[in-house]
């Protein structure tokens, strides 16, 4: 049951940042005790790999700080961020032992998938509202809590689960509230 829950902590911080959680776990399984990847998951621990997802974390994390190209990169990342989520839910449920591979994915798939599609459906009322000035703060905030998360779901998986169910929460009742307003204005 542990696993499960890191693994749907792992994939939920995957929707806010794809390459974070991934090179999080590469990191943790290489250099601790904490985790333990099955093949073919363990490949996440090879240097040149995590030296591959630390570059494109770094492009990640610049092109989401910038208004427009944000927008552009939440384009991209929607097959990328649910298909991290699918990797990480079934590397870290130990898919290959204790849970059919195929539910595994789907399960990371959903979860990464719905948590972005949150963040893209939120982004561009930041952006409106803010006119382009909160986007770097908002996509720190989003960095922020995937790394807190991934970590969090590593060590201590009930918390991340906790975690993620109010994050996704304030997101919704964000976006709600955010709608409600709109439709509250009188037509001028």
């Amino acid at each position: 049951m542990i696993d499960i829950l890191a693994a749907f902590g792992l994939s939920s911080s995957a929707g806010f940042n794809a390459y974070l959680p991934i090179l999080i776990t590469g990191l943790l399984a290489r250099y601790t005790d904490l985790l333990t990847l099955a093949e073919p998951w363990d490949a996440l621990e090879e240097p040149w790999v995590l030296l591959v997802i630390a570059v494109l974390l770094l492009v990640e994390i610049t092109a989401d700080k910038i208004p427009i190209v944000d927008t552009l990169n939440d384009v991209v990342q929607s097959l990328v961020r649910p298909a991290a989520g699918a990797v990480l839910f079934a590397a870290s449920s130990n898919a290959i032992s204790d849970l059919n591979t195929g539910l595994a994915l789907v399960f990371g798939l959903l979860v990464a998938g719905g948590v972005h599609t949150a963040k893209t459906v939120a982004r561009p009322v930041i952006t409106a509202t803010t006119a382009g000035a909160g986007n770097a703060v908002v996509s720190a905030g989003e960095d922020t809590v995937a790394a807190l998360v991934a970590v969090a779901a590593i060590v201590v998986p009930v918390v991340s689960a906790v975690f993620v169910v109010l994050v996704v929460s304030m997101l919704v009742w964000l976006i709600v509230r955010r709608r409600r307003s709109r439709t509250d204005r009188p037509n001028s």
